[in-house]
């Protein structure tokens, strides 16, 4: 299956590829990708399985296939990978597992492969299935807009989350129980020049995670925006799209 995207800018470009959190979907590149394809590059904004207008798999798969699939059904041998939270955990898996296909990581507030949850993230997940478990979609759409956003993000912008994560809960309560396999991988295979990127009001798991990755990765560095929450391209999108074309352009 090729999981539903958009392609925007000049054929035979460098291609980009944009990767969503799961609190989202693609449509939380809209203040990125255009702008992107206007400064030179191939830009791919796609959706996961079972988020946005990608369906729910119903057979054992991985998401990092996915991408890879969706490049080769593109026409795209290699790409730099731009990927939020559990996209940017996506984006390492494919970086390490086809090093020579991904040239750059972009890694906002990123998962990592590997990486044991703390009390401060394993204590959302317990509220949040508590809240579905309850059968409180409004308390648990509401817990994940609190949790995710920083202090700068605009009254569109949560309106827009908490839409879309609805929609997230909504499709996976739907899904078949599939097995994803993630098998152990070595991060140190990954040959990208990396920009880690934390938050200061994100959960210290997701800072914690920017913060090491310049030690487990051959070409990476840190940057900490002091205003962001998790989802630092939405909550200040002029600034997040103007340091993601720096660091594309090398």
């Amino acid at each position: 299956m090729i999981i539903s995207h958009d392609v925007a800018g000049p054929a035979g470009a460098p291609a980009v590829v944009l990767l969503h959190s799961t609190v989202c979907d693609r449509r939380m590149w809209e203040p990125q990708w255009q702008p992107l394809a206007g400064a030179g590059f191939r830009v791919v904004r796609a959706d996961f399985r079972s988020c946005g207008e990608s369906p729910a798999g119903t057979e054992p798969y991985s998401d990092e296939g996915d991408v890879l699939a969706l490049m080769d059904h593109l026409g795209l041998e290699r790409a730099a990978l731009v990927g939020a939270s559990y996209g940017g955990r996506v984006a390492l898996r494919v970086a390490a597992l086809r090093p020579a296909r991904v040239p750059a990581l972009a890694l906002l507030c990123a998962g990592r492969p590997g990486h044991v949850p703390g009390p401060e993230l394993a204590a959302f997940g317990a509220e949040e299935d508590a809240l579905l478990e309850a059968g409180d979609l409004d308390g648990a759409v509401a817990l994940n807009v609190r949790t995710w956003l920083g202090p700068s993000a605009s009254a569109s912008v949560r309106a827009l989350v908490a839409g879309m994560q609805r929609e997230l809960f909504e499709s996976s309560a739907d899904a078949p129980d599939v097995e994803l396999p993630e098998p152990e991988l070595d991060l140190s295979a990954v040959t990208a020049r990396t920009l880690a990127v934390s938050g200061g009001h994100d959960l210290a798991d997701f800072r914690t995670i920017a913060a090491e990755l310049p030690r487990l990765l051959p070409d990476a560095r840190h940057i900490a925006l002091p205003w962001a929450g998790h989802l630092p391209s939405l909550e200040r999108p002029e600034e997040v799209t103007a340091l993601l074309r720096d660091f594309l352009t090398g």
